[in-house]
């Protein structure tokens, strides 16, 4: 697997298996940025080893992060925290963000659809969740919560649970495609006719006709 275009380039398609697969990439990955945190404040004389900052991992890869830095309350609190923390904040936040564009738009290709469907199904539902505490609470307003509700389940249900469209579509090849090609089928492929038949002339004992090679 090409894994920079995998996790980084937003062209072709990927399945469902793939998408899950690079959740996980993202929960090991931040995982591994608290330890990195952690060692860091010990090396820097830190007299706790809690952990001053997570990634709260979901099926949009942490992207409220993303929208915290939009958020004035955010900065409120930056005064003290620590340049390292901060830094590595800052670092899987832009790397998790960008993962989850890539393969998010991929997974919407299999799909057949543009990856624009990305601002619906989950910008839209997350920056609304993100400042939910800022909504008004009237009555009135339930509908339109229970709207955003079902977007963000829809976006869901395309992205992790929907099979993707069978055969070649407008954003590339089915990525199933060459899984579920059959043995025989590949063999048959594979199999140059040119290579194992020579032509013999008339003249030439044998009589002439078409003969296998040997050790073809």
């Amino acid at each position: 697997m090409d894994w920079s275009w995998y996790l980084f380039r937003f062209d072709r398609r990927i399945n469902r298996a793939l998408l899950w697969q690079a959740l996980l990439i993202v929960a090991l990955l931040a995982g591994l940025l608290e330890v990195v945190g952690q060692v860091v404040r010990a090396v820097e004389g830190g007299t706790s080893l809690a952990l001053r900052f997570g990634f709260d991992i979901d099926f949009d890869f942490a992207l409220d992060d993303v929208f915290s830095a939009v958020d004035p309350r955010t900065y409120r609190s930056l005064a003290s925290t620590d340049r390292a923390t901060l830094i590595l904040k800052a670092f899987g936040t832009a790397l998790f963000f960008w993962i989850f564009l890539a393969t998010a738009i991929k997974r919407l290709h299999d799909r057949d659809r543009s990856g624009w469907w990305i601002v619906p199904f989950v910008f839209v539902p997350r920056l609304l969740f993100h400042f939910s505490d800022l909504l008004p609470t009237s009555n009135w307003f339930v509908p339109f919560n229970w709207a955003i509700d079902a977007l963000w389940l829809w976006g869901l249900v395309e992205l992790f649970i929907v099979p993707g469209t069978s055969g070649h579509n407008r954003f590339g090849p089915d990525p199933l495609a060459k899984a579920e090609e059959s043995p025989a089928a590949s063999l048959a492929q594979d199999w140059d006719q040119s290579r194992e038949i020579e032509i013999v002339p008339p003249s030439a004992s044998p009589p002439g006709g078409m003969h296998v090679k040997r050790g073809a």
